[in-house]
């Protein structure tokens, strides 16, 4: 049996790029690609606290670097994705686990809301997936997982720029498969429900909206960050094979309840 479940999701000899993947979800799909036998390496804006990621990913004994990208720039997108493959080959595995979660009333969103939104939720995951999902068909495999949300799905919470910035990669991850999966390449996204991470402290430490997020969901409880390892190794293995344009949801049954 062992060697059946190695077959379906052993991730050795893999390389994963991993944007967003210093702290919350993002590093929890890192670490779980990693767990699998991955080299990954993780993108994010700050030095800091890549490293402290980095460092702690090899102290558990996995293979991993950092690359340090403002991923709203392009042409620093650029650079960064030109140093990825010349430092450590190009990628296997793709996540994009970067974001941000500007949410005013919206009549009050504002130009630069709206731009920065859709810079770091949308464009960044359309730049790379379209600089190596040629590579990774040109190969014959690869992967690549965005990040979606239930805003993906159904707009409450001020969605505003959002809301539509998670709509839309549904839609990349839909025209991404299109294009690349009759070559290997399978092309998902992940919508988490709520989810205790940086981004939601503010809520978390309100125990009354904490206990009603997670009275919307099924399992009665909010998400952990490593609530993504399952789904995340499934998504990246060759056990997801048959498995492209879908958006998965990790959610404990909010989005059906």
């Amino acid at each position: 049996m062992s060697d059946y479940l190695s077959h379906l999701f052993t991730l050795h000899n893999r390389t994963a790029l991993i944007t967003g993947g210093s702290s919350g979800i993002g590093l929890a799909m890192a670490t779980a690609l990693a767990g699998a036998g991955a080299h990954v390496v993780l993108m994010a804006r700050r030095a800091e606290p890549l490293g402290e990621a980095v460092e702690g990913l090899r102290k558990q004994g996995h293979e991993a670097d950092f690359l340090t990208a403002d991923l709203t720039d392009r042409e620093a997108l650029r650079t960064a994705a030109d140093d990825m493959a010349q430092t450590y080959g190009e990628p296997d595995i793709l996540v994009t686990s970067a974001g941000i979660n500007l949410r005013p009333p919206m009549d009050e969103l504002t130009d630069a809301d709206w731009d920065l939104t859709m810079a770091l939720n949308l464009d960044a995951p359309h730049f790379l997936g379209r600089r190596f999902g040629p590579g990774m068909a040109a190969r014959g495999w690869g992967r690549i997982i965005h990040l979606a949300s239930q805003q993906t799905f159904r707009a409450f919470g001020n969605s505003g720029a959002y809301g539509v910035s998670k709509a839309a990669v549904a839609g990349l991850t839909r025209s991404q498969a299109e294009a690349w999966s009759a070559h290997g390449v399978c092309v998902n996204a992940i919508a988490p429900g709520f989810v205790r991470t940086p981004l939601t402290q503010a809520v978390f430490a309100d125990p009354e909206r904490a206990e009603a997020m997670a009275a919307r969901t099924m399992a009665g409880r909010n998400g952990e960050a490593d609530d993504f390892a399952g789904a995340t190794v499934f998504l990246a293995s060759d056990a997801a094979r048959y498995v492209t344009g879908q958006t998965l949801c990790v959610d404990g049954g909010f989005s059906a309840h």
